[in-house]
């Protein structure tokens, strides 16, 4: 299995998604998958219901990787991920990640700190909604 990476996962989940939720978690995330983003954790239920609530904000975005790093186990990057609402507003947040993958190529556990850099003050809470 290729190895999975901010980008691919997020084109699966969010911005060119594949239908079946399910599916796109099962590919890029272990069945113990944890999160923790700016401080709170979630497990690998309530990141799906995360995902679920941000297909329906949501009609549209990309990911642009400034930087990534992968050394064995470990992945790392910082991304920005711009995102078009439905009504139409777009949104930009900075993301800090550091992540453990597991053999398989999929992401066991992810730690992440975001910064909204532009958009709705609303915005600032997107990588926690549910």
């Amino acid at each position: 299995m290729t190895p999975t990476d901010i980008t691919r996962a997020l084109d699966d989940l969010l911005f060119d998604p594949v239908p079946d939720l399910d599916e796109a978690i099962e590919r890029h995330f272990t069945p113990d998958y944890r999160q923790r983003t700016n401080g709170v954790w979630s497990d690998r239920t309530s990141f799906a219901q995360h995902i679920t609530r941000l297909r329906s904000l949501i009609r549209g975005g990309h990911v642009e990787v400034h930087d990534e790093l992968r050394d064995g186990t470990r992945y790392a990057d910082r991304h920005t991920v711009t995102v078009v609402h439905h009504d139409g507003h777009t949104s930009r947040t900075e993301v800090y990640l550091f992540a453990e993958v597991a053999p398989d190529g999929r992401f066991r556990r992810v730690e992440e700190t975001t910064l909204l850099i532009a958009g709705h003050t609303d915005d600032g809470d997107l990588g926690l909604v549910r």
